[in-house]
């Protein structure tokens, strides 16, 4: 028993470090570091990267609305404060485990308002449910009315995806193959955890109920604002950044939402806020639109390290506010 621990540990937390420090080394060896500095210094229009990290802060919010609409159907009533900082503090845990932060935002609303934990996490799997059917539907939406934009764009620049491809190095392709192997094993995981659920029937139940909550939601459109207001702000969060640098300021908003939507299925390989599988996707997306390796790496490297740390003091600043929060037993909690 005290093997397998050891080995669930191992994968849960020192896997993904190792595939992300891997590919995060294979991307950047070799990288001139004095020119980034150098870019970061006297290149880099910083006021767009402070105008974008509000909607950073706005996505978690809307997130924590909508999940504590959500919560309403199955007679569960925490306060807006505490969903608000339990997210918070869920990305920031996510840094050091991944996915660690869904079942720690439950435990948040548990030990604070009493809230029912199984609940608590059933309505966090149909979050989930809703937003990849949101996620697929926009990479769709982006497929369906990007094409004639990359068509154009070859027959413009001359570039060709054959030849991006075989641009591309042995390793290249290795980092692939293990991004892709990493996401079926995340699958694989998560079915091994539901089938330890299952065993306990109160447990699935309460999922159970989780899951149909959003046939009992009060306004959905409420819901359906909500759930636009968080990728509407994950998107503008991302947008706004490409305007920081001279490389992608004039690529405009077609070029960054297939960015953005490459980036989303990339941080579904579990590592530490997609560090790693991130950055290849975004860094080949910018390739395909012409720009330089060399200012691709720098992008990514700056947006994912900035945005990752406002994830990180959102986190910090959710651990202090949790400390003056009072305490509500379950069976003190009115339920309106």
């Amino acid at each position: 028993m005290k093997d397998n621990k050891i080995i669930n540990y191992a994968f849960q937390v020192v896997g993904p470090l190792v595939l992300s420090g891997l590919i995060l080394w294979w991307m950047y060896r070799g990288f001139d570091w004095d020119e980034f500095f150098e870019a970061l210094t006297y290149h880099t229009d910083w006021t767009w990267m402070l105008l974008s990290m509000p909607f950073g802060v706005t996505a978690q919010v809307f997130r924590a609305l909508r999940w504590k609409q959500a919560l309403e159907p199955v007679q569960e009533h925490p306060r807006t404060t505490v969903c608000i900082n339990s997210v918070y503090l869920s990305y920031a845990a996510s840094l050091v485990i991944p996915r660690i932060g869904e079942v720690l935002r439950c435990g948040v609303l548990s030990r604070y308002d009493g809230t029912s934990f199984s609940k608590s996490l059933g309505t966090v799997v149909t979050e989930r449910i809703v937003d990849s059917v949101f996620v697929v539907l926009l990479a769709g939406f982006t497929i369906l009315f990007q094409m004639p934009v990359f068509v154009t764009f070859f027959r413009q620049t001359g570039v060709s995806v054959v030849g991006v491809l075989q641009g591309f190095s042995l390793t290249g392709y290795i980092v692939t193959i293990v991004c892709v192997l990493a996401f079926i094993l995340l699958l694989a995981w998560l079915v091994k955890r539901l089938s330890v659920f299952k065993k306990t029937r109160n447990v699935f139940v309460d999922l159970r109920d989780g899951l149909i909550s959003l046939r009992k939601i009060k306004s959905v459109p409420l819901f359906l604002f909500y759930t636009i207001g968080i990728w509407l702000s994950y998107y503008l969060h991302f947008y706004f950044t490409f305007f920081c640098f001279e490389s992608t300021s004039s690529l405009g908003m077609s070029a960054a939402l297939v960015a953005f939507v490459v980036g989303c299925f990339a941080v579904l390989v579990p590592t530490p806020n997609g560090a790693g599988p991130w950055h290849f996707a975004v860094k080949t997306v910018l390739l395909l639109y012409g720009v330089q390796a060399q200012d691709g790496v720098m992008f990514v490297l700056t947006v994912h390290t900035l945005q990752t740390l406002l994830v990180l003091v959102l986190g910090l600043y959710a651990i202090v506010r949790l400390q003056f929060i009072r305490r509500i037993p379950r069976q003190a909690v009115s339920h309106p």
